[in-house]
């Protein structure tokens, strides 16, 4: 039988919400002013993606949002034990040459970054496109890099995070699950 995993808690509810301003701060500093569109990756990604945008509502800025489903794009259907679940897509907005920032929870391998890049441009090419992670845990796989960050924590490959949202579960909060 194997050892139950040890869960570290990273961030409570008032940090998360901290690491969520500083990004919606740093993203409004870095586009003042153009076409600029939101795309969240299902589930949390979508999560972070509208809670940045709130901000940047409250601070003046209309900021579209749209949501990718990426299950169809991933490199590892053939090695997966279970079906994806499959959650619409929706891109309300004109991708063709607009600064387009995606967002996902935790950044990993970048596999699941390297499918929403695939994703997006079947809705058109972007003048620019940009990530925003909640976690950046490190482990790259592929050379895709975050441009902000919420909060960035080593971990061993066979580690977990476990964001949760009061959306979703109830609660705010990002847990590291140590693997023994």
């Amino acid at each position: 039988m194997a050892e139950p995993a040890e869960a570290d808690l990273l961030l409570d509810a008032p940090q998360l919400a901290s690491r969520i301003e500083q990004m919606a701060e740093r993203i409004g500093e870095a586009h003042p002013a153009g076409r600029l569109g939101f795309v969240g990756v299902h589930t949390r990604g979508v999560t972070v993606a509208a809670r940045v945008q709130a901000l940047l509502t409250e601070a003046g800025k209309e900021i579209p949002l749209g949501t990718l489903d990426i299950s169809f794009y991933r490199d590892d259907l053939d090695h997966r034990k279970t079906n994806p679940v499959v959650q619409a897509s929706e891109i309300p907005f004109e991708v063709e040459g607009a600064d387009i920032v995606i967002f996902d929870d935790v950044l990993y391998t970048g596999r699941t970054i390297r499918a929403a890049l695939e994703g997006l441009m079947k809705y058109g090419r972007p003048g620019k496109v940009e990530l925003a992670v909640l976690v950046d845990r490190g482990n790259r796989e592929m050379p895709i890099q975050p441009d902000y960050i919420g909060e960035s924590v080593e971990t061993a490959r066979n580690d977990r995070i476990r964001v949760r949202f009061s959306e979703h579960d109830g609660e705010d909060s990002i847990a590291l699950i140590r693997v023994p």
